[in-house]
């Protein structure tokens, strides 16, 4: 009945089975891995009305966006971590966020605005509960040349880093409009 497993041509059969399903684990592994780095793109993020009509015109404001020295931090670098099991995790809570899309959470800019505090009380949670790691990819107060910088940052910098405090303590607001000082 099964004398294909065994036998002369058992050997060829199973070598076929494991080239076929290495071969498919590699097309599924790429297709994953393509996947999430294209969820990654700007143009992914603003591919929607809610983010392109609301928060990117505000990044475009910013100094992630335009800057004097021309380095550019889009959506991703802020919102989804570089670590490759933590930016899976990221991904799967993202998924709670298509939801709230198909379902017309913040389809309108009332709505959008209605739920902003919640959205970034979200952000702002995950980025105290990870030391500002997104931020910190770009931004180590190690690097940072105390002496350079203007007397306002720098009074407020070098205590920052000597009481081991989080970036997104200060700089909630530094790429989007700040709900929490909304006047709306």
């Amino acid at each position: 009945m099964f004398n294909w497993l065994s036998g002369p041509t058992s050997r060829v059969a199973w070598s076929v089975v494991f080239v076929l399903g290495g071969l498919a684990g590699i097309i599924f592994w790429g297709g994953f891995n393509t996947a999430m780095e294209y969820t990654n793109k700007l143009e992914f993020c603003i591919s929607c009305h809610e983010m392109r009509d609301t928060v990117y015109q505000e990044y475009k404001e910013s100094v992630h966006f335009k800057n004097p020295s021309g380095v550019r931090a889009i959506c991703s670098d802020c919102h989804v971590p570089k670590d490759w099991t933590a930016k899976l995790i990221r991904k799967i809570k993202a998924t709670n966020e298509l939801y709230h899309k198909l379902i017309g959470t913040i389809d309108t800019k009332e709505k959008f605005e209605e739920h902003r505090l919640e959205m970034a009380e979200r952000v702002w949670a995950e980025m105290t509960a990870n030391n500002s790691q997104e931020c910190r990819n770009c931004h180590d107060y190690g690097a940072m040349d105390f002496e350079n910088q203007e007397h306002r940052a720098r009074e407020k910098m070098e205590p920052a880093m000597e009481k081991g405090e989080t970036c997104i303590e200060c700089h909630k607001g530094i790429a989007h409009k700040n709900p929490e000082e909304d006047d709306d």
